[in-house]
């Protein structure tokens, strides 16, 4: 843009070039001017009354030690002094802390783990599956019935759902097993990938996949968003014009998951009352 206005500015000159070019003339000016360097800072010099590296480790030590490992500085000061004992400020004790050990926490505890993003690719079908269920409101009000879908990330292929009156690890572990066999699984062949809900990591689902020799994978706790491919394909079928707010009954939800859901033949587990 600078390089515009001076070829208008050249003609015109710079007022009329920048009212043309609907340009501020302060904002050409101070791209024109070269920004100054920073000014250089110098090393703070180490205060006369600092403590020595001796004294800073004495304290680091006392803060650490079973008596004040979890108390907090203003309170290890106060209880100092009450014994007689002096042996720095409390903003002093902060300061080591900060240079040399943990400020909220000193005691020796249990981390959380830093869990990895899921990264699956599939080259074929058959290879990662995407699994969720997703809620359907029935008439009654905190009535819902549960879709549970299975859907091959590759090609984006519905290989198996079910639609049951409740979430539950058994019904999970039944689509599993008929979807598994009518797709023909082979061992060590497929991963399947979901959230950390109650039905996904249920113990009868994982001796399924430990019998079949399927890898489970999980999203991360508390990431909404490692699952995309389930997720995604719920919002296509709950955000379309004609989808109702409530089903009347449970054959007209599983008449519209059926038809949100093309190409897919329901298990025949679907077909019951989904107790």
């Amino acid at each position: 843009m600078r390089q515009l206005i001076n070829e208008v500015a050249a003609q015109v000159g710079i007022r009329a070039a920048c009212q043309a070019l609907d340009v501020p003339r302060g904002s050409y000016y101070r791209a024109a001017r070269p920004l100054p360097p920073p000014p250089s800072r110098k090393p703070r010099a180490r205060p006369a009354r600092a403590l020595s590296p001796d004294k800073r480790a004495e304290v680091l030590e006392v803060l650490t030690s079973d008596r004040f490992v979890d108390v907090a500085p203003p309170e290890v000061y106060a209880t100092l002094l009450d014994d007689g004992v002096r042996h720095c400020s409390v903003r002093t004790m902060y300061r080591v802390l900060a240079a040399e050990a943990p400020v909220r926490e000193r005691r020796n505890q249990l981390r959380h783990p830093s869990y990895a993003k899921p990264e699956l690719l599939a080259t074929g079908p058959n290879q990662v599956w995407s699994w969720d269920l997703t809620k359907l409101r029935a008439a009654r009000k905190w009535t819902y019935y549960h879709l549970y879908v299975l859907l091959d990330i590759y090609s984006r292929y519905v290989v198996g759902w079910m639609l049951a009156h409740r979430e539950s690890g058994g019904l999970a572990r039944q689509l599993f097993a008929e979807t598994c066999t009518k797709q023909q699984i082979d061992p060590d062949q497929l991963i399947v990938h979901a959230d950390r809900g109650s039905a996904p990591r249920a113990k009868t689902l994982g001796q399924l996949f430990a019998d079949l020799e399927v890898t489970s994978s999980f999203s991360r706790p508390h990431t909404s968003n490692d699952n995309p491919f389930s997720e995604s394909q719920f919002k296509t079928m709950k955000y379309r014009p004609e989808y109702p707010a409530r089903f009347p009954s449970y054959q007209e939800a599983y008449t519209s998951a059926r038809s949100s859901l093309p190409g897919t033949t329901p298990s025949i587990v679907t077909r019951g009352s989904g107790t």
